[in-house]
């Protein structure tokens, strides 16, 4: 089969490799679509470390061609989602349901301890249990299951009440994703803060309710004409800036969640009697559990989530570099590969 390689730091190498044969618990899924992570984009740039040579992509969606003795309910010719994210069901962590936090990650082509082959090749393995059907959904909005999944658990860390005022700093794919699914669990009001003008109209054609240009007007200002507060401020860029920002915002008793995934060694002030004499809460968000991917299919099956929008860029295996490249020019949206497409 053939697999897009990471074999060093902005290298792509398109390889012939053994298709793998699925283990007594696994299905072999022949990968239909992958979308391109921002994970996957600082794998190709060294700024998250892995072992090359590896096989990255970690939001895919396929059908199943084989699969192992000990395999029940995962037939061949099922089309499936495939969850990338397996923890061990053994640690402190995953005993008290916090699966994503589990002290043993393992990731098919994704950020975790250990990582294993992943989806940028024409075929992936993966465990019975983390596949989930699709029905007749299209492979490349089944392949939004991973991240639309992280989305849905974000949203469950903020306690999101019927009627919140929700603020988002950031329109790429994710908070384009976290601004639909904000909605459809219940929040009022829906405001994205974002300087680029196409994303920004973009929110709003799915479902934002205001879209603030932060460059040609003062974002806390702006707020103060639309709503009467904010309840919850979300940063899906991932820059100590914009986090200072986002901790800025909430009224008394609201909370700031930190979705975009900033540098590791970078550091914001916080204001302590703020926090202490507002009672706000700064509240992270990091991967994703079997429920949260199980409910995200659902939604997408469902059609409650608009992703088909979002995808801007189309390539074969081939085009990986070319991905990467627009990210870093940051030129459209939502980058899928198609593994067994030729070009």
């Amino acid at each position: 089969m053939k697999a897009a390689v990471l074999t060093d730091e902005r290298t792509v190498a398109i390889e012939e490799h053994e298709r793998p044969n699925p283990d007594d618990g696994d299905v072999l899924v022949r990968v239909n679509a992958c979308g391109v992570c921002m994970t996957d984009y600082h794998m190709y740039h060294g700024t998250f470390p892995v072992e090359f040579p590896m096989i990255p992509g970690h939001e895919s969606a396929g059908e199943v061609v084989a699969v192992g003795d000990d395999v029940s309910n995962v037939a061949v010719g099922d089309r499936v989602a495939i969850n990338p994210s397996i923890p061990c069901n053994d640690c402190r962590a995953c005993q008290s349901g916090k699966e994503n936090l589990c002290e043993n990650f393992t990731s098919i082509g994704g950020a975790a301890d250990t990582i294993i082959d992943g989806a940028f090749a024409e075929y992936v393995r993966a465990p019975e249990g983390y596949v989930e059907p699709v029905g007749e959904l299209a492979y490349r909005q089944a392949a939004f299951a991973e991240p639309l999944a992280c989305c849905i658990h974000a949203v469950d860390q903020v306690d999101l009440e019927s009627g919140d005022t929700v603020v988002i700093i950031g329109a790429g794919p994710i908070g384009l994703l976290l601004s639909q699914t904000f909605r459809a669990s219940g929040a009022g009001t829906v405001i994205v803060s974002e300087p680029v003008d196409h994303r920004r109209e973009l929110a709003l054609e799915t479902g934002a309710d205001y879209g603030i240009d932060p460059v040609e007007t003062d974002l806390r200002s702006e707020l103060d004409e639309l709503v009467d507060g904010v309840d919850i401020a979300v940063e899906a860029v991932g820059l100590p800036e914009t986090i200072e920002i986002a901790l800025s915002l909430p009224s008394a008793g609201g909370t700031t969640l930190i979705f975009g995934v900033p540098p590791q060694d970078a550091t914001v002030e916080i204001d302590p009697f703020s926090v202490y004499y507002d009672e706000t809460e700064l509240v992270g968000t990091f991967s994703l559990t079997p429920n949260d991917f199980s409910r995200a299919v659902t939604f997408l099956r469902n059609e409650r989530i608009d992703v088909e929008s979002l995808i801007t860029d189309e390539y074969g295996l081939g085009g990986l570099t070319d991905a990467f490249d627009g990210m870093e020019d940051k030129e459209g949206l939502k980058k899928m590969i198609y593994p067994n497409r030729d070009k």
